[in-house]
C-alpha cells in the first residue's frame, strides 16, 4: 500500500484497509470477504487492489510461502517476489529491510535515500544508482541501518525540538 506514497498517506490508508479485515489482519482470506469498492472507498487505487488480489492468490495458492523467503539470501528473495505482478525490486527491497530485518540492504531506486544522500554530501545532483552503490560500500554490512538513517534525516522539520511535555503526549 506504501508504493509511490509519502509514508503519511500510506500509513492512512492501511490503517482503513486493516480495519476492514477480520481480526484487523491482512490474510488472503480476509481479503476475499472485502469488495473492491470497499478497497478502494479507504484508498486503494484500482491498480494496487489489482496487485493485492494478485498477491493473495499467489499465497492462497501455495506458490508464494512468505515465511520460507526467511531461509533464502537476498537476491533470491527479491527474485520470488518479484514474480507477483505490481511487486517490484523496490517494493522487494522493503520486504527484505521491515518484514525480515535483513541488516544489508540498500534500496538504490529509493528517492528518499537518493535526496537524503544528496543532502548529507552536499552534492549539487542527486547521485546515480552506481555511485550511491559505491557510496554504500562504506557502510556494509549495515547499509539497511543507514539508509533508515537516511529515511529519518528527511523527518526533520526546521524549528525547536519538543518540549518534555510534548513528548510524553506523543509517546
Amino acid at each position: 500500500t506504501g508504493q509511490q506514497l509519502s509514508t503519511k498517506a500510506a500509513a492512512t490508508i492501511y490503517g482503513r484497509m486493516v480495519a476492514l479485515m477480520p481480526g484487523g489482519v491482512p490474510t488472503p482470506a480476509g481479503f476475499a470477504r472485502v469488495t473492491d469498492e470497499e478497497l478502494r472507498a479507504v484508498g486503494l487505487s484500482r491498480q494496487k487492489t489489482a496487485y493485492l488480489r494478485d498477491l493473495c492468490e499467489w499465497i492462497g495458492a501455495g506458490t508464494l510461502d512468505l515465511n520460507a523467503l526467511d531461509a533464502l539470501p537476498d537476491e533470491e528473495v527479491i527474485d520470488a517476489l518479484v514474480e507477483v505482478k505490481g511487486i517490484g525490486r523496490w517494493s522487494a527491497e522493503m520486504f527484505l529491510i521491515f518484514r525480515l530485518h535483513r541488516p544489508d540492504v540498500l534500496p538504490l531506486g529509493d528517492l528518499g535515500i537518493v535526496v537524503a544522500v544528496q543532502r548529507a554530501y552536499r552534492l549539487r545532483t542527486r547521485p546515480k544508482p552506481e555511485r550511491l552503490r559505491k557510496m554504500g560500500e562504506a557502510w556494509r554490512p549495515y547499509r539497511s541501518v543507514a539508509s533508515w538513517y537516511l529515511w529519518r534525516s528527511l523527518d526533520n522539520e526546521p524549528g525547536p525540538p519538543p518540549t518534555p511535555a510534548k513528548r510524553r503526549q506523543s509517546a
